[in-house]
């Protein structure tokens, strides 16, 4: 790959690696929120659970939503 300035050149199979490891990151970061999002749902709506661990449900939700909507802000 060589770089001038502001443009890059990407030669042979190097857009495809780059492209393929960004969808493969962006997909692990997706199933971990998508998890921690269902467990922390599960946990507010249980009988069975605690007044503090649905407190702890709820921040991780509130801070994985305001993440969230932090990085579409800041793009």
């Amino acid at each position: 790959m060589r770089c001038f300035a502001i443009e890059c050149e990407e030669r042979g199979a190097d857009p495809f690696v780059r492209l393929f490891n960004e969808v493969v990151l962006f997909l692990v970061a997706i199933g971990f929120v998508v998890l921690i999002v269902s467990l922390c749902y599960k946990t507010m709506t249980s009988p069975s659970a605690t007044p503090d661990e649905k407190k702890w449900a709820m921040s991780l939700i509130s801070a994985a939503a305001g993440g969230i909507i932090w990085y579409l802000v800041k793009r």
